[in-house]
């Protein structure tokens, strides 16, 4: 399906795009009442973290399967497909280096994709609750 918007309104469209999303508010407000404390979208940390607790040297991000190519539910547009493929691949290539990042200087990161939040919010909130309790061990 061709983009019936004008590049003028795609732009305002775009822009407004936030950098949290609600994906990201309900799984950082439901860690936050369970009681770990965190930064969000933190800029002093590289690939900026949807979650970072420097503490225990954890970082989380929330990957939505469309920006990030989740291999279950990424799809690309069917317009200006050379642009799209060249963007999200650009995104998974960021992600990669991001982790690399992290491992290389002994970081504890861990990745949910947005179906898995969508699908079960409680074992999403379990599993990150774990990670979290046993980085905060070591």
């Amino acid at each position: 399906m061709a983009d019936n918007l004008t590049s003028e309104q795609r732009k305002k469209n775009m822009k407004a795009i936030r950098s949290q999303s609600e994906l990201e508010n309900v799984v950082s407000r439901e860690l936050w009442k369970r009681g770990w404390r965190f930064r969000k979208n933190n800029k002093t940390l590289f690939g900026k973290p949807d979650i970072a607790i420097k503490k225990y040297k954890v970082v989380i991000f929330i990957d939505s399967c469309f920006w990030h190519c989740c291999p279950d539910h990424g799809n690309f547009p069917k317009s200006n497909q050379e642009f799209w493929e060249q963007k999200l691949q650009r995104n998974v290539q960021r992600d990669q280096e991001v982790n690399d990042y992290y491992n290389s200087i002994s970081w504890n990161i861990k990745r949910v994709w947005e179906h898995e939040v969508k699908q079960d919010l409680d074992q999403v909130i379990d599993e990150l609750s774990g990670f979290i309790e046993s980085c905060k061990s070591h």
